[in-house]
Formats: structure tokens, sequence, C-alpha cells
């Protein structure tokens, strides 16, 4: 992998491994956790799923489950159900490119990156445990897909870190999704910074710094409305609306200063 481009080529993947695959001419891809054995399991629109009511509902389409006029003889037909899948490494990747998403980057890595949905700051955890989630989430599901706030890329991050965002009213971890909604907000953002600057390029080189800011902000790895929540819990937890995100409480240790996890 290098500095534009987190391509791999099959060899090198092991399972535990989050991958992804653009789709719609690079506007949107799909990601998933290589589980080995050539075995992908990722999360789909299949079953429940929640619109935009815009124009950007058409990126549900990425995150489909592949349809072909021939049936896949590695593969079985998954049923109507909670929308994780598992699929072979083929079908996941629909004939495109294989990619495999970076951890615990650094915050110049990061915004060298510029296009979301390729690297994180956050740290990965144990490859065993990250798989365990994965095939958990596939028998128990992973709750109602939406584009923004519970997509495939929140689901492989979720599997990889354990890190759930609990505040209903913010994006989920995806940084595909911070991507769309930054670059339209950077351009807002910056508009009444042109006083300051009337070139063209001035202009431009602050949108691009506000967009840069605004992704940084929003990665899962310097957030502050999420929580790690073991995977035994978490169907139960969100199905009960057990988890819920309260404001910090007032106190000397330095630890209680983020987000608290309720339980009912």
């Amino acid at each position: 992998m290098g500095l534009l481009s987190n391509r791999v080529d099959r060899q090198s993947l092991k399972p535990g491994d989050h991958i992804y695959s653009w789709r719609a001419a690079y506007i949107y891809a799909h990601h998933g956790i290589y589980v080995g054995d050539d075995t992908v399991i990722h999360f789909t629109r299949r079953g429940q799923e929640v619109g935009t009511g815009t124009v950007l509902d058409v990126l549900l389409i990425s995150s489909g489950p592949t349809r072909s006029h021939l049936p896949c003889p590695t593969c079985t037909p998954p049923d109507e159900g909670h929308g994780v899948v598992s699929s072979c490494l083929n079908c996941f990747l629909a004939g495109g490119v294989l990619y495999r998403f970076e951890y615990a980057v650094t915050p110049a890595l990061f915004i060298a990156k510029a296009r979301g949905g390729t690297c994180t700051l956050a740290v990965s955890d144990p490859d065993e445990i990250v798989v365990h989630r994965a095939k958990y989430l596939l028998d128990n599901g992973f709750g109602c897909y939406n584009v923004f706030k519970n997509n495939c890329e929140d689901f492989a991050i979720y599997c990889k870190t354990g890190l759930l965002v609990v505040d209903e009213g913010r994006l989920g971890q995806s940084g595909q999704a911070a991507s769309i909604i930054g670059g339209p907000l950077a351009a807002v953002l910056s508009t009444p910074l042109r006083l300051f600057s009337t070139n063209l390029y001035g202009m431009a080189a602050t949108a691009v710094a506000v967009y840069c800011a605004s992704r940084y902000a929003a990665d899962i790895g310097l957030r502050r409305d999420v929580m790690k929540v073991p995977v035994e819990d978490l169907t139960r937890r969100l199905a009960t609306g057990s988890l819920q995100v309260v404001e910090p409480q007032i106190s000397v240790t330095p630890s209680l200063g983020s987000p608290q996890l309720l339980t009912q």
C-alpha cells in the first residue's frame, strides 16, 4: 500500500482485514471483513433500510447484494433478513479492485488521503476478536441500514474496533459519510472567509482546509460520542434502546470527561 492507494493483492490478505472495493465509478465503496477461506462478511441494504429522502439514496445501490444471472458455485444464496451476509471474495468485489482499509495512521497520512473511507486514526483490535465480531453479527445482525449512520463501512469499523457511535443525532463512523457531507459543508463554512482572500486559489485552499479539518474531527479515532460496546451486548442494547449517551458529569477524575454508556 502507498500514500495514494490502499490497493493490495489477494495473497496478502489475512483473517480480520477490513477490505473494500469502489463502486459506481469510484463514487462510493463497499466494505467488509475478510474472515479467511476466501470469505468476506459484510453489511448490505438487503432487508430493512432507512433512506435519506434525497438523490443521495442512489448510493444505497453500492451496498446492495451482488446480483448475477449465473449463480455463484461457492456462495450460498442469502435468505431475506438483517442484511449481514457472507460472500466469497469474488462476489464481494463484484469485478472491482481489492483495497485494504488502514488503521492507526498518523494525522499527516490521514490528511494526505483526502478521500474519506480509506483509513482512520483509530487502533484496530486483535484479528481474532475482529473475526469473532463479524461472525457474531452474521448470526445476529447489525441493526437497520442507513447510508449515513449505519452503513457497510460503519459495520467494518465496528468489527475492527468495537467502537460504536451512540449519539442518534450524529453521523456514524463512516469516513465516506464525512466526505459526502464535508465537501458541501466546507464550501458553506469557507464562504465568510472570502473577505480575507479574493484570490481564487486562496479561496480554494481555504475550502480544502475546512474540508480536511471537518474530516479529521469526525474520525472515529477522535470523536467523543463513541463507546466500546461488546458485540454480545450490541444487538440487545440497540433493540431495547438501552444504549445512549448522557452529558458527562463534572468530576475531578479525568477519565470521566467522556460520554458515559448507560444500560437498563
